[in-house]
């Protein structure tokens, strides 16, 4: 009888279930951290991912996958499909209201930012530190269709953008280089994060002069960028900033001051 040619064969799966190299950022917990790669693998514009698809997102092999997402469904952060694949599940929400009322800054600083919405005709927001990231953890957008897009929940490099600068600038780690907004306590940006984005922003301060967040305006560069616009835009910011810093028991003197002190040669339009 002659020979048969099989196909080599896979490698057997690790203990661990893993299927990549131990990251630097992980937290010791190896199921954990594959877990939170599966909900990380979901983007702002994926309504669904199948099996596959989530494998290869995650460098994990598809028993993996398919064990930990039966987990992740029995505590509802996901839900399959109809169609076998997989979405976000009710849970994450109910975990995300939770964060964003331990800031107890909602009452006072979503308001505002409908109001500054309208006054301004761009995206208002309000972002606060985590880490080495910075996360809006409110927005509201204007109902014009051409419009700068926050994603609330969704982590921003923290070294771009206004909100950004303005979060290293009252940081309690005091961040070298900000200096100068520490002292204007404002910032601009023009095509930091996004290239045709431009925005302002204003630290909302606490009692000690750090920052609760960052209140921020942002739309389409090419409205933004005349300096009489991001002059304006810029004392609105401020405004808000200082209300919501008078609502949260906080200094305003700084604010007052930033406000008093704009000039339209302040704003260059990202030249």
């Amino acid at each position: 009888m002659a020979d048969r040619k099989t196909a080599p064969a896979r490698p057997p799966e690790p203990a661990d279930g893993g299927g990549s190299s131990a990251d630097a950022d992980s937290s010791g917990v190896a199921v954990l951290d594959r877990a939170f790669a599966l909900l990380g693998a979901f983007g702002q514009d994926d309504n669904s991912l199948s099996l596959a698809e989530l494998a290869r997102r995650t460098d994990l092999y598809k028993s993996t996958v398919l064990r930990l997402l039966a987990a992740l469904e029995h505590g509802g952060f996901v839900r399959r499909l109809s169609d076998g694949q997989y979405a976000i599940g009710p849970a994450p929400l109910r975990l995300a209201t939770i964060y964003q009322r331990s800031f107890q800054v909602g009452p006072a600083v979503e308001p505002l930012l409908k109001q500054l919405s309208a006054e301004t005709g761009e995206t208002a927001s309000f972002y606060v530190r985590h880490g080495d990231a910075r996360i809006a953890l409110y927005r509201w957008e204007p109902a014009r269709s051409v419009r700068a897009a926050v994603a609330v929940g969704q982590q921003y490099a923290l070294r771009q953008g206004a909100s950004g600068k303005v979060l290293c600038a009252f940081s309690e780690d005091r961040s070298a280089g900000f200096e100068a907004i520490r002292t204007r306590a404002w910032a601009d940006s023009y095509g930091e994060r996004e290239p045709d984005t431009a925005s302002v922003a204003a630290p909302v301060l606490a009692a000690d002069g750090r920052a609760h967040g960052a209140i921020a305006v942002s739309g389409p560069r090419i409205r933004l960028s005349p300096p009489t616009t991001m002059l304006a835009a810029c004392q609105a910011v401020l405004g808000a900033a200082r209300e919501a810093t008078r609502l949260l028991g906080g200094d305003v003197a700084r604010l007052d001051a930033a406000s008093r002190a704009l000039s339209p040669d302040q704003f260059s339009g990202g030249a």
